[in-house]
């Protein structure tokens, strides 16, 4: 399963620095450390430029001081420091011993900053956002697309696409995964209208992701995954992707 990351990140209060070399994915690890130095040498010039650089309002300008640290700050385990909506909804902290287990070795949490993470992996808290684009790197799209696709094309289970836009766009599937891949879609529909509601969207893909870690037989098939789904009480709709590209799982609230 790949998910998103959250703009919302609780900062560790202690706990070791970033080991680039502990993280999961290690054929990522020559990129991480090309973008980890370009943010904290963006992050330690000029503060205004910085936040401009990375999107940030006059009231987020103390993060890019803690983006120029981030050598120094203590880590947590990525599943803990994110804690956006979806991840809330995903409750880790509440999941049995077995459940965790599940959740480490069959989630990935996408990430502009270390391309792909797993819940377990040791990192601090960070400002990055996918659409960014890093002074003398360009656009975070080109720098990790190749790498993190190429990574999700050689797995050879069932691959669940959750990530948004921007963040699809850093590792987007491609076609050769379309029979072992699928897109998941939240759409609400209201007097017969489907629209995407984005509360709504995170909230039901970090319960859709509970309901699967929380179940003993992990899905192999898009078949077997819509099975899962539908003896958990969710509403879905299977549809074909574009072009030949992965199917469209669509998950209907009413």
């Amino acid at each position: 399963m790949l998910l998103p990351p959250s703009e919302g990140k609780s900062a560790a209060d202690s706990g070791p620095t970033v080991d680039l070399a502990t993280l999961s994915f290690p054929d990522l690890t020559p990129t991480r450390t090309a973008v980890l130095a370009a943010l904290v040498k963006l992050c330690s010039g000029n503060g205004t430029n910085a936040a401009k650089v990375l999107g940030l309002g006059p009231t987020q300008h103390g993060e890019v001081g803690a983006n120029a640290q981030l050598a120094q700050e203590p880590c947590a385990p990525a599943i803990d420091v994110y804690t956006g909506v979806l991840y809330e909804a995903l409750d880790a902290s509440s999941l049995t011993t077995a459940g965790r287990r599940r959740l480490q070795e069959s989630v990935a949490i996408s990430s502009a900053l270390w391309g792909l993470v797993r819940p377990q992996d040791l990192i601090p808290s960070y400002r990055l956002s996918g659409g960014t684009t890093l002074p003398r790197l360009g656009p975070l799209a080109s720098i990790w697309r190749e790498h993190v696709s190429a990574l999700l094309e050689d797995t050879d289970e069932l691959v669940i696409d959750m990530r948004s836009g921007a963040y699809v766009s850093l590792g987007p599937l491609t076609l050769e995964m379309a029979d072992r891949s699928v897109t998941v879609r939240v759409l609400t529909e209201r007097n017969g209208k489907r629209s995407v509601v984005s509360h709504n969207n995170k909230a039901t893909k970090g319960l859709l992701v509970r309901h699967l870690v929380s179940t003993r037989r992990r899905p192999d098939s898009i078949s077997a995954l819509v099975q899962a789904l539908e003896s958990g009480g969710f509403e879905i709709e299977l549809g074909a992707g574009s072009k030949g590209a992965a199917p469209i799982l669509d998950v209907i609230l009413r």
